[in-house]
């Protein structure tokens, strides 16, 4: 029989302590936002003595979040403490990945012909040089204006404009950038009869949902460029963007109908610890019961994770897993 284990440990400073109780711990991760964050939760008092925490651990300190069974244990979270409260008679310690370091404010820039890449190592170069930027993502503006921003500010822009996937590997002190589903960094099984606790799936594909992209911009020379995706009478969605070619548009258009479009689950399914499960992983994902009469599953096959959600208490330890399209 498995035995839950952990191991939290902080570093304020140089000045390190480690947590000797828990009541529970939330993490959630996602390509999809930019920041993963974790919640830990300590019984406010014990045998009637309040703990007193504040004087070792604040706002800024560094945190690493190791969870498991008997000593096989996984780090599951690094980054920054954010605050610190009390709540219903328990200490909440709200902590955040490496975007917590981003959240400071930038010199203004006018950039002419920016690759996304050098819009990221610039606000690296400003804010801590020791991260790497790893991207993929080959798109050039036409012009990008950083005016009174953070550099928080200025990936999220990136965000909304190009629909990519920017988060950060904070223990190894890397800012990504990439298409969605393009990075692929593990692989998992889940079965629905083996390892699935519970699950809320829809299966959807292409033709459940009609869409018709259009991305435009204006070139140098005045006139306007288009790209366009999907099926005429779908859903209409039209952005403008600054870009510089025709090609530059086209990548946005893929970008964007990878994220609309493909089979997919949608809804979420719940597992355990084991196996162990982050976004940006394959995972082969089947359910015995929806065989077809030649025994055959056609929804079974590999899927991209675009979330997790993992629990930890006395209670056990699972995952809740989102699923992308499938590849």
């Amino acid at each position: 029989m498995y035995s839950l284990n952990y191991d939290i440990q902080f570093n304020n400073n140089g000045k390190k302590f480690k947590l000797q109780l828990l009541a529970s711990v939330n993490i959630k991760k996602s390509v999809e936002n930019l920041a993963d964050t974790a919640t830990i939760v300590l019984p406010e008092s014990v045998l009637n003595t309040v703990l007193k925490i504040e004087d070792k651990i604040n706002r800024g300190t560094a945190v690493t979040i190791k969870l498991g069974y008997d000593s096989n244990l996984k780090t599951e979270f690094v980054g920054f403490i954010t605050e610190i409260t009390n709540n219903s008679n328990a200490l909440v310690i709200n902590c955040e990945d490496a975007l917590f370091v981003f959240r400071k404010s930038v010199p203004d820039k006018i950039f002419k012909l920016p690759t996304v890449k050098t819009i990221a190592q610039y606000l690296v170069d400003q804010v801590d040089k020791s991260y790497a930027v790893v991207c993929d993502f080959d798109f050039t503006y036409e012009k990008f204006t950083i005016y009174q921003a953070t550099a928080y500010d200025v990936l999220l822009k990136l965000v909304e404009e190009l629909k990519v996937n920017i988060f950060f590997n904070t223990e190894l002190k890397e800012l990504h950038i990439h298409a969605p589903y393009l990075l692929k960094t593990g692989q998992v099984k889940y079965r629905m009869q083996q390892n699935v606790e519970s699950a809320s799936l829809e299966y959807k594909k292409p033709e459940d949902k009609k869409i018709e992209i259009n991305i435009e911009c204006t070139g140098k020379d005045g006139k306007k460029l288009t790209a366009k995706a999907g099926i005429e009478g779908g859903d209409k969605i039209t952005r403008t963007v600054s870009a510089t070619s025709q090609k530059g548009l086209e990548s946005l258009v893929d970008a964007e109908m990878l994220l609309r479009s493909g089979n997919r689950y949608e809804g979420s399914f719940t597992g355990w610890l084991i196996p162990y499960c982050e976004p940006t992983y394959t995972v082969h994902f089947s359910d015995d019961d929806y065989k077809n009469e030649k025994g055959e599953n056609p929804k079974a096959g590999n899927y991209y994770c675009t979330s997790v959600e993992t629990n930890f208490s006395d209670a056990g330890g699972s995952r809740t897993i989102q699923l992308g399209i499938r590849l």
